[in-house]
């Protein structure tokens, strides 16, 4: 690893950790630092603004990974899981979810378990059908006009559900999509590290045949690259990914996107396995700052991620055009 690579990753990991105590530490109530560690009244404050740091943290190192997965293999700057209408598939099948579950008696652990279930089964169908279309099409820019149809049928079939909701199943949902990072339990942080976890490892298995996918088709099959596997992996593990932070924290847009961009502007592109790490430091930090202003300003946080990517994608789109 190059000496410009360690100080970056040295500075975003010092800028994370001021980040999370700065975030434990902003609420309407000022915390002492014994309320984080011993009982007191309170804890459950305490409890709430730990759970908020680690969901953000997760946040922070699924999405920019699923966004860098599926630029890298799409070889599309703008591939990613909002853009593509993975993110929007998976609220359709959470709003399904809350909607036709709502009289249904559950258990907390498995309510997370089938919310988190329905987001990845429908991410996972929409890749499958992504990849199937990107076989069709020989520009694979297409393939992000055909996101945007898939995102705004998605959010037509939400709007009827709304319509015909009960009220108490529609204001589920509304909170939901609001991204509301201080209503995630301790059960549900659980569940959504195995999840990532698991997503990590598919991911650190496609990194390498990546790599050798980058320089060609015909050069990876040289190398040995299973290109089939390739693809499976790809699906698995940005789907898992992205979908299991939308299950939990509603849909958080753009941020695969703009990270995996910001880290090709401060290091090498080529270096695949740094462009990971700095995409899930760069992700934690910046997640951790949304959650920060979303405290201060009580703005959801699938707005101020809003707010900040539509700008900076636009200036992406500028530059490509100029090129």
């Amino acid at each position: 690893m190059s000496t410009k690579f360690k100080i970056l990753c040295f500075l975003l990991l010092i800028a994370i950790i001021l980040t999370a105590i700065i975030n434990l530490n902003t609420g309407f109530l000022s915390l002492n630092f014994q309320d984080f560690f011993a009982e007191s009244s309170n804890s459950q404050i305490a409890e709430i603004r730990i759970n908020r740091v680690l969901v953000m943290l997760l946040a922070g190192i699924s999405i920019p990974t699923s966004g860098f997965l599926m630029q890298e293999y799409f070889q599309n700057p703008l591939a990613g899981p909002d853009i593509l209408g993975i993110t929007s598939v998976a609220s359709l099948s959470v709003a399904f979810y809350i909607f036709f579950s709502y009289n249904v008696d559950l258990p907390e652990f498995l309510q997370n378990s089938f919310l988190s279930l329905s987001s990845i089964i429908g991410s996972l169908v929409l890749m499958l059908v992504l990849l199937s279309m990107s076989n069709k099409f020989q520009d694979k820019s297409y393939l992000i006009i055909f996101g945007f149809l898939v995102s705004a049928f998605a959010g037509a079939i939400v709007s009827l559900l709304q319509f015909y909701a009960e009220n108490q199943s529609l204001k589920n949902y509304i909170l939901w999509s609001f991204g509301a990072n201080n209503m995630v339990t301790r059960n549900q942080v659980y569940v959504l590290s195995i999840l990532v976890l698991i997503g990590l490892f598919i991911c650190f298995k496609s990194i390498k045949p990546l790599i050798g996918n980058s320089l060609g088709t015909s050069y990876a099959q040289s190398l040995g690259v299973n290109l089939n596997q390739l693809k499976i992996f790809i699906i698995v593990a940005s789907s898992l990914l992205s979908a299991s932070v939308t299950a939990f924290l509603g849909p958080i847009l753009f941020i695969g996107i703009i990270v995996p961009h910001f880290c090709r502007l401060i290091y090498n592109p080529a270096k695949l396995w740094q462009q990971w790490i700095l995409n899930m430091f760069l992700g934690m930090l910046i997640m951790l700052l949304f959650s920060i202003i979303a405290e201060k300003t009580q703005i959801p946080l699938n707005v101020i991620s809003s707010v900040f990517g539509i700008p900076v994608i636009l200036m992406m789109l500028l530059k490509h055009n100029k090129v």
